[in-house]
């Protein structure tokens, strides 16, 4: 049974940054996607950012496309999320999650993802 473990998440004003992580405590098969899924109370889940762990292929969402960045160290089967240009639409629960992939675009458009984080919190005040 693979871990995730999902953290980095915390309260910050309009304009700032955040870095999430993502560990994942035993190995997963490959070829895997790891990503971020966001949900705010009231609205549905969102599909935030994904990598492919072999290939480095990365997927984002349009709405944070250009202030969200990825960055993945394979031998700690790690990923992390940097948020910069933080805005109050992005205050959401942020959980992680881990499959194998055929790539990062269809990893965030599945259902029944193997692997999920227990989810941390991001608050952006204006």
């Amino acid at each position: 049974q693979v871990q995730l473990v999902d953290s980095g998440g915390g309260s910050v004003q309009a304009g700032g940054s955040l870095r999430l992580s993502c560990a994942a405590q035993r190995y997963v098969a490959t070829p895997y996607c790891m990503g971020w899924f966001r949900q705010a109370p009231g609205k549905e889940r969102e599909g935030v950012a994904a990598i492919d762990f072999e290939y480095g292929r990365a997927y984002f969402a349009d709405s944070v496309q250009g202030r969200f960045s990825m960055t993945r160290d394979s031998a700690k089967n790690t990923l992390y999320l940097e948020m910069t240009s933080l805005k109050p639409e992005d205050s959401a629960t942020y959980t992680c999650a881990a499959d194998i992939c055929s790539s990062p675009d269809s990893f965030v458009q599945r259902t029944g993802l193997k692997y999920w984080g227990q989810g941390t919190q991001v608050t952006v005040s204006s």
